[in-house]
């Protein structure tokens, strides 16, 4: 019983967790795969109700069906007990439902002890792994792993193998008006269009015209700081003020964990400022309450 309990995705960490999601999804070709724990029948395997992931593309899971026709599920399912002879999916929801296509009657099974909290991790980092999956579900993604279970940048880089830069740029790509994340969403605009207009306060509008007029990333770029140049010189004059490297590197830290526009205004040569944060929506006003609440 103890070996059971050390197996167990909590007490293994964030890293043990990702390696069970990750040989689970190796792909279908591969010719190493791990030893089920069982064969079962497709039956008594169930999904999980609170899986985040609802959209199973048609084409995608038909093409995996073909390959389960083939081969066979060379990856077992990720699998916990429910019940007394059913399986909840941990991980492998798609295998699951091509395997049905593919009319297999069983399927292989790998059974894990996971409770409701490691389940949900699990599938927030299983659709990370996704292919198909859109800069903003990406960074949304993230967002959860950070906000639910307390992890940090680093340790997300470190047990995905995601630079640290590239978490931080899609978690600021949040802060970008809701039309804009739909047009990101879509593929109308690419991560690199939406980046150059973060820091836009007309973002909607410019969107608009980067799809419109087809604008590659540099002229978008280009287009964002002459916009904001005009904003500028059409507002009060006020004294400029350089922010150093450690500084700037601050706000965007910040502003990835938040998931909202932060700036830093340190007093040069002292040791007071002000940290001002911009919410966008009702929810991220009581998204910033909580978080502010719960570090009394």
């Amino acid at each position: 019983m103890a070996d059971k309990k050390k197996t167990r995705g909590l007490g293994r960490g964030l890293s043990a967790l990702m390696a069970d999601v990750t040989e689970g999804n190796t792909r279908q070709a591969t010719d190493t795969s791990r030893r089920p724990d069982m064969v079962v029948p497709i039956e008594r395997i169930v999904p999980n109700p609170d899986q985040p992931r609802r959209d199973f593309t048609p084409n995608q899971l038909e093409e995996l069906a073909n390959s389960i026709r083939e081969k066979g599920v060379i990856q077992p399912l990720i699998v916990r007990k429910k019940g007394d002879s059913k399986f909840e999916i941990v991980a492998g929801e798609r295998r699951w439902r091509a395997s049905q296509m593919a009319q297999l009657h069983e399927l292989p099974i790998v059974v894990r002890e996971y409770d409701d909290t490691e389940v949900l991790e699990i599938a927030i980092i299983e659709n990370i792994q996704r292919a198909d999956l859109n800069p903003v579900e990406e960074g949304m993604g993230y967002r959860q792993l950070m906000d639910k279970f307390g992890h940090t940048q680093e340790k997300l880089s470190e047990a995905l193998g995601k630079s640290r830069s590239h978490i931080a740029n899609l978690m600021r790509l949040l802060n970008l008006p809701d039309d804009v994340l739909g047009y990101l969403k879509s593929g109308e605009l690419s991560a690199g269009h939406a980046r150059a207009l973060i820091t836009s306060d007309n973002a909607s509008e410019l969107a608009k015209k980067v799809i419109k007029g087809g604008l590659s990333v540099r002229q978008t770029e280009q287009m964002a700081k002459e916009t904001g140049s005009l904003v500028e010189q059409k507002s009060k004059p006020r004294p400029k003020t350089h922010k150093d490297a450690d500084t700037a590197a601050l706000e965007g830290d910040l502003s990835a964990n938040l998931g909202m526009k932060v700036s830093v205004d340190h007093t040069a040569g002292g040791e007071t400022g002000k940290i001002s944060i911009s919410y966008q929506t009702l929810d991220e006003l009581d998204e910033l309450c909580r978080i502010l609440s719960a570090t009394r």
